[in-house]
């Protein structure tokens, strides 16, 4: 339909942005020119009539272009008349026409700047393509110098310093798009249109607390649904959800009825693990489209993050119910939530039907993708189960998939090989992939883990160091010092993690690298340290759970706090019901606590998820000679230090192996004059 140009909108690629161009005034035309009155108005209603017509004759829209031509010859400079001239030939794909009739008002008057805006405005829509990668370069080349023109004779026209920003980015030329964005923000500090557009400049550039300041600058002075949306999805892009979704929040409030912004919400919610509200918009989504199956699926990953597997049982079986053969249904819904519930077997045999249902002899990019992931998936829950052998078989058929092998298969078959304990491999594989890749991040650092694994900690570390050359990043420096740790070299892992604290400006980046550093402390048994280091990952984040079983821990095996710690390990097993390590440290306190009845069942539970950890065993061992099973506190022990021997050898603590060696000998004693006493 033809519209007035007050009310159309260009579209070009970047984002379906608007490019208008609206008239500052509507000029009153001379009095002697009473004629382009007469053809103005007749110009509008015969392009009304077209669009009403929705452009089925060609006579209504001749007879509009001819009027708005006889007006414009009354009044050559008018505005408004060359705006809806423009707005026909352009819905009527005239766009030619439209150069010739510009072209023409310029010849006369170079300085006609309705005609230079005309001229820019076509060439814009000429452009082609931006999303697309399609751009015409001849017609940005000639639309750029059109507007250039403009804002050096009128350097007060916001619209089309604007639009100068637009096409500078679209040409790339980032410092010119930045300039053009802050020329329009001086005579219109509100405008809209320069914030996003400066904000989305930022976000190509990667600054993207640069983007937020902009369009927080944008919300919070005049909010529309565009600039929520916008600063939302730069949030998202930081990981920010919880941010997101205030903003979110905002913008439906506004357009309630918008369903977009509802799912927008919903997932920005599910991400910031705001699980009740996520509930409730999904409910909402489910209501309004009770046939499609995503929605009862993302309840039922809702309710599996929660750690209620009833309702997300139930809200898996109605996502079933409508689409049983959908691929994110089966796999998404029914492998996760066995797994989330320990069935690793089940996961794994389910997860092998759909692989051999949906087998093909070739596939397509998108599907072998989608194959690679599953495959991924597959090998990553056959090595939790300690299914090395076809957990490596699983990796290697990525490979085999349209090429969809990289450098990320290589490192999980090398940190399979890692986790079996089988070493010599794991440097054979990871030797190879260093040669192949040798400036791959992951490479590099999977490389270092094994070296560092097999007691060549500064071999490493100079790895390692080698990175920090190019990208001296918090995530590389906190790498190096895991190595460290690895090595037992404490004192250069508190250097680097010093370094990695200064680069640290998020709470919850300050998180990790004082959970690390607690860790250290702990590991050199500085308790003290340790303990005043974990409990300022606390003082940020309450329900860190990891550091919440790891303080409970630490004070539960030196026998302090005991009541403290419990409460520590049985929140952080809220959190993360089925892990393994916070089972294990359960079972401990309730040791220490001298519960010993309530402290067999977390104890064996840990020891089928984790059998492979010396340490459970111990803990084990030690509750069954406590309780006068002898025979069986041997077989723990016996058990633990054959792990320790079987782990790599920066995972033994020779202090610890010498423990457990005297307490089996002594429980072998014990045994023997039990033995002979019933006799």
């Amino acid at each position: 339909m033809i519209r007035s140009a007050s009310t159309l909108f260009l579209l070009v690629g970047l984002g379906c942005v608007s490019f208008a161009q609206t008239p500052k005034t509507t000029p009153t035309a001379p009095a002697d020119k009473s004629g382009a009155y007469y053809n103005f108005a007749m110009g509008r209603l015969y392009a009304e009539l077209a669009g009403s017509d929705n452009g089925k004759s060609t006579d209504y829209v001749s007879k509009s272009i001819q009027h708005y031509q006889e007006a414009l010859k009354a009044d050559p400079t008018s505005d408004i008349v060359l705006e809806e001239l423009t707005d026909v030939y352009i819905q009527t794909g005239r766009l030619r026409d439209a150069v010739q009739q510009a072209e023409d008002l310029l010849s006369q008057n170079p300085d006609n700047l309705g005609a230079r805006r005309m001229l820019g405005r076509i060439y814009t829509r000429m452009l082609g393509d931006a999303q697309q990668g399609r751009v015409n370069q001849d017609m940005l080349r000639r639309a750029t110098e059109q507007y250039q023109k403009i804002t050096e004779k009128d350097p007060k026209d916001t619209e089309s310093w604007v639009m100068l920003g637009r096409l500078y980015r679209l040409a790339t030329d980032s410092p010119n798009a930045e300039k053009a964005y802050n020329n329009a923000l001086k005579i219109d500090p509100d405008n809209e249109d320069a914030l996003t557009g400066l904000a989305g400049l930022y976000a190509e550039l990667g600054d993207t607390q640069k983007a937020i300041e902009k369009l927080k600058a944008a919300t919070d002075k005049n909010p529309s649904e565009n600039t929520l949306v916008a600063l939302a999805m730069a949030y998202e892009n930081q990981k920010d959800y919880k941010n997101a979704a205030a903003v979110l929040e905002r913008a439906v409030g506004s357009a309630p009825d918008d369903r977009r912004l509802v799912r927008e919400l919903a997932e920005a919610q599910f991400y910031a693990g705001d699980y009740d509200k996520a509930l409730v918009s999904y409910g909402d989504l489910a209501k309004d489209n009770p046939k499609d199956s995503s929605y009862p699926l993302r309840i039922s990953e809702i309710y599996r993050a929660k750690h209620d597997y009833p309702k997300a049982q139930e809200a898996l079986n109605k996502a079933l119910e409508l689409d049983p053969d959908d691929i994110d249904v089966l796999f998404s819904g029914q492998v996760m939530l066995l797994a989330a519930e320990g069935k690793n077997d089940q996961a794994i045999n389910t997860l092998n039907d759909i692989l051999q249902k949906t087998a093909r002899r070739n596939y397509n990019p998108q599907d072998a993708q989608a194959r690679a992931m599953l495959l991924f998936e597959l090998g990553s829950l056959q090595r939790d189960a300690g299914q090395y052998s076809q957990a490596l078989d699983s990796f290697r058929q990525i490979a085999n998939l349209n090429g969809q092998s990289g450098s990320r298969v290589t490192v999980e078959i090398i940190e399979t090989y890692r986790e079996s304990k089988d070493l010599d491999t794991a440097q054979k594989e990871a030797d190879a992939a260093l040669k192949k890749s040798p400036n791959e991040r992951m490479v590099v650092l999977e490389h270092a883990q094994v070296l560092a694994d097999r007691g060549k900690t500064d071999e490493a570390a100079a790895e390692v160091r080698g990175l920090l050359k190019t990208d001296r990043d918090r995530d590389t420096l906190l790498a190096l010092a895991r190595l460290y740790e690895t090595g037992k070299k404490y004192s250069e892992e508190a250097k680097v993690l010093d370094e990695a604290e200064k680069l640290s400006t998020e709470d919850s980046d300050k998180e990790v690298v004082l959970f690390q550093r607690g860790a250290m402390y702990e590991r050199q048994k500085k308790y003290d340290l340790a303990e005043a280091e974990f409990r300022k990952v606390l003082a940020i984040n309450s329900d860190n759970a990891e550091a919440l079983n790891y303080l409970g821990y630490m004070l539960a095996n030196r026998g302090l706090k005991l009541d403290e710690a419990s409460k520590m390990i049985q929140r952080a097993l809220e959190i993360e019901p089925d892990n393994a390590a916070f089972l294990d440290s359960l079972g401990w306190v309730y040791y220490q606590q001298g519960r010993y009845a309530e402290a067999e069942s977390p104890l064996l539970r840990a020891v089928a998820k984790m059998g492979t950890d010396p340490t459970v065993h111990d803990h084990l061992g030690d509750l069954y000679l406590k309780v006068g099973k002898t025979n069986e506190a041997i077989t723990q022990w016996q058990t633990s230090l054959q792990r320790y021997r079987a782990g790599a050898p920066s995972d033994n603590d020779p202090e610890d192996v010498s423990k457990i060696t005297r307490k089996l000998e002594n429980a072998r004693v014990r045994l023997a004059k039990e033995t002979g006493q019933s006799k």
